[in-house]
């Protein structure tokens, strides 16, 4: 692309040239981050990978022989996601029809809040929040079922206090929260996503009014519990505006019990929200489906394809039960985008149900991915998945020196400890000493994955149940996990702590 030719765009064959080359490059690199030999990330502290590569801008745009190689030392010195190997976050490698997809949306470059604009992805989202509320949720009205794809779980859980607040008193739109005489409340178990806590301050809740509820041994929460903090609630002249039950945690992989989680919000007229961001993938699946019952009960869900599927970040969405409330609670009427005098029926103008303006068109990610796998193999996938969480979960309990966190694994999330042989003597664990000793081993193995760039797993403590540093590994669905995966996973473990 020559840099003299301004303001060309589509225009310009220097342009395409460019393009196609990077694509070259892009497609190249796909195709191979799945080798069991690479390198899932060159690793370099800050200081020098800004000596490394040059942030510099200039007054002058480069030249194409210059912006080539630039690309190329771009994609070596980044995360390659789809390395069989990457253990590390909630997303993984990438679907080959969504990636496709994601390079349609950045080429045909619209954004989704009008028909006019974006006429086939207005049908398609739409149509897409209809068939997942009714075929994998369980609405029975798909009439009322409505939704938004929106940029990430964290928009939808506040989207979902919002649409809550609103139900429960409509002036909150004009008058804030001075429309309600008690203070708000938000309950959700001590496992969830912090997602909740900074919405609530956003929404001018406040953090300290997410109250956060006991689990169970399997980190689930207790519906007991639940009730008794809204007794207490009650005593204490304060309103629970909302109940958020997790579908498959961040850490522990829990799925909280909907079914008797709903019976207390019907009870108490409370709305009942899941955040299924990470677990909700096993909604497609008729052998799994039952971890999630009773989610048709829900007034409103979070789903994120993104997550376990392997759709592009991002593909998150909100589905609720009451259709028209997004819109009641959102629309502002800007009329110089929904004008009330459109030659067409004005419903399909979707972009005033959110309270964001520019959308991004995330639902093609899902229905391209969707219709090029089919659900069979997105099921196929899902379950593959959670074969792979059991199968890993069988090899640490009968192998010297790991200890599962939790007694069974109820999602793809598989936590554990890795005791090096110099520890394994003198394990006590209700010594501080050995707890403090063993917090110090998944830090001091992290480092050794990331600078041998052979395995990345995460890692943290749970100060809910006062237990030291231990390893989440997540399994998604993309790579497909082999047991000889897993195998790899416990032998390199046990390679690079060996000396410890």
């Amino acid at each position: 692309m020559d840099h003299q030719k301004v303001g060309n765009g589509a225009s310009s064959g220097g342009g395409q040239r460019l393009i196609r080359r990077v694509v070259d490059i892009l497609l190249e690199t796909w195709e191979h981050q799945t080798d069991e030999g690479g390198k899932i990330l060159d690793f370099n502290m800050p200081d020098k990978l800004m000596k490394i590569f040059t942030l510099e801008l200039g007054e002058k745009g480069a030249a194409d022989d210059e912006l080539v190689p630039i690309c190329q030392s771009i994609v070596d010195l980044s995360l390659h996601a789809g390395h069989p190997a990457f253990y590390n976050q909630l997303w993984g490698g990438l679907d080959e029809y969504g990636l496709l997809s994601a390079w349609m949306v950045e080429a045909l470059h619209t954004s989704v809040y009008t028909y006019e604009v974006a006429p086939l992805f207005t049908l398609m989202e739409t149509y897409l929040i209809q068939h997942i509320g009714k075929e994998l949720i369980g609405y029975p009205d798909v009439d009322n079922i409505g939704g938004l794809f929106n940029a990430g779980g964290s928009i939808s859980n506040m989207m979902a206090i919002q649409l809550a607040r609103y139900k429960q008193n409509p002036s909150v739109k004009t008058r804030g929260n001075h429309a309600f005489d008690k203070p708000l409340i938000i309950l959700t178990s001590v496992e969830a996503h912090y997602s909740i806590q900074k919405a609530a301050n956003v929404l001018g809740i406040g953090t300290d009014n997410v109250w956060k509820v006991p689990t169970d041994d399997n980190g689930c929460m207790r519906p007991n519990k639940l009730e008794e903090e809204i007794g207490r609630a009650g005593k204490e002249g304060k309103l629970p505006v909302m109940v958020n039950a997790t579908s498959g945690t961040t850490v522990l992989g829990a799925y909280d019990p909907l079914d008797q989680v709903a019976k207390i919000c019907e009870k108490h007229k409370i709305w009942m929200h899941v955040d299924a961001a990470w677990g909700g993938a096993v909604m497609l699946s008729p052998k799994l489906r039952h971890t999630m019952k009773g989610i048709e009960r829900a007034d409103s869900v979070t789903w994120n394809p993104h997550k376990m599927l392997g759709l592009p970040l991002q593909t998150a969405l909100l589905i609720t039960r009451h259709k028209g409330l997004l819109l009641e609670c959102n629309s502002n009427k800007s009329s110089y985008l929904f004008q009330s005098d459109k030659f067409y029926d004005a419903e399909y103008d979707i972009g005033d149900k959110t309270f964001v303006c520019g959308r991004k068109n995330d639902a093609l990610k899902l229905w391209l991915t969707w219709k090029g796998r089919g659900k069979a193999d997105l099921t196929a996938a899902v379950e593959n998945a959670f074969d792979m969480a059991e199968y890993l979960a069988e090899l640490l309990r009968d192998r010297e020196g790991f200890q599962l966190v939790l007694p069974k694994v109820q999602c793809t999330n598989v936590c554990f400890w890795y005791i090096p042989p110099s520890m394994r003597g003198t394990v006590d664990w209700k010594s501080e000493s050995f707890r403090e000793k063993l917090g110090k081993v998944a830090p001091c193995l992290k480092k050794r994955m990331m600078e041998k760039g052979s395995l990345f797993i995460g890692y943290q403590p749970n100060e809910n149940r006062n237990l030291p540093n231990f390893f989440r590994m997540v399994i998604h669905c993309n790579p497909r996990p082999t047991r000889e995966n897993m195998h790899f996973v416990v032998e390199e473990i046990e390679r690079l702590g060996a000396d410890l």
